[in-house]
């Protein structure tokens, strides 16, 4: 069929909510999967989310809103997926109906846990979706500052390059600038790792490290996502670009970074319990940490940052000493 065709966002949060604002300011009408039956009806109540960017008004008769994930599946025919990765999987499995013919963009940031897989490749493997058929979205780019119509940048990735140009599309507005590219693998795992470094910046604020150190720790988080990358997805690829080094800044710095607030928290003394229940959302740096660890036993890339940060929030060392051995590595 002609893409994009119906367009459906899956998933209730912050930027579901902020990539359903940026598809109606080019698309007539969308679907909308939430789980929760009682967010949809607060949501066509009082026209807007009722728990993420509650400022953001819409139109909701341009919104047909879905409970049943089998239903917005079966009539729509481009995916948006804007679920938190740690739950994808068990999403996925309510599926009767096939997904292999949609067109899917992921704006996950995160990677699916036990299979260690990043999602595209777990789309291509589990649900027969051809590559070609799968873009993701990179950043920098905070829901919050879509919210605020504040001038941001997207990177859609996709092997067809068409597609990636369609999808960049649907997205483009004012205060939206879009890019093109075909490192798929490069971006979703650059949008992983970034979340870690963002909760080592954290973690460093939290033990009371100042501009100077964050700034020497961003640098070599670039170096370290920079080796990682080539060394799974060996392309020619500038990670000076905005889908990397951008993101990557932006998360490891802003006021909006849950990821950073995190790390704060952790770097305070908070247990990581403690600090995902003052959180109240889900914290995709924590699963990631764990999943780039263990994908790392097979490529053994040199990765200090991420080491630091897993024996922290996995083998409950100390902050204060993780990040002084650190410290020692960097130049």
């Amino acid at each position: 069929m002609a893409f994009p065709g119906k367009i459906a966002v899956l998933g209730g949060g912050s930027w579901a909510t902020a990539i359903a604002k940026l598809l109606l300011k080019n698309h007539s009408h969308i679907h909308w999967y939430m789980r929760r039956k009682d967010r949809i009806e607060e949501f066509q109540k009082v026209g807007h989310n009722p728990a993420y960017l509650t400022s953001v008004q819409f139109d909701t008769d341009r919104i047909t809103f879905y409970s049943s994930l089998n239903q917005v599946v079966k009539e729509s025919d481009t995916l948006i997926l804007v679920t938190p990765s740690p739950y994808l999987k068990l999403h996925l499995k309510k599926l009767k109906v096939p997904i292999k013919d949609k067109l899917i963009l992921s704006a996950i940031k995160g990677i699916v846990p036990e299979e260690n897989m990043i999602v595209t490749d777990y789309l291509h493997e589990f649900y027969q979706v051809p590559q070609e058929n799968i873009a993701v979205v990179g950043g920098p780019c905070h829901a919050e500052e879509v919210a605020l119509e504040r001038l941001s940048y997207l990177t859609i990735a996709c092997p067809d390059t068409a597609k990636a140009e369609m999808l960049a599309s649907l997205l483009h507005c004012h205060f939206i600038k879009t890019v093109i590219s075909n490192d798929v693998i490069g971006i979703e795992y650059a949008s992983v790792l970034k979340n870690v470094y963002a909760i080592a910046a954290g973690i460093c604020n939290g033990v009371k490290y100042g501009d100077n150190f964050h700034a020497v720790l961003v640098s070599n988080a670039i170096q370290e996502l920079t080796r990682f990358v080539n060394t799974v997805h060996p392309i020619e690829r500038n990670t000076c670009d905005s889908a990397y080094l951008g993101d990557l800044l932006v998360t490891s710095y802003s006021q909006f970074s849950r990821n950073y607030n995190f790390g704060t928290m952790i770097g305070k003394g908070y247990s990581v319990k403690a600090a995902q229940i003052q959180m109240e959302m889900i914290v995709e740096g924590y699963y990631g940490t764990k999943c780039i660890k263990e994908i790392n036993e097979h490529y053994r890339v040199e990765m200090p940052i991420l080491e630091a940060v897993y024996n922290i929030l996995y083998q409950k060392q100390f902050a204060e000493s993780q990040v002084e051995a650190l410290s020692q590595t960097f130049k």
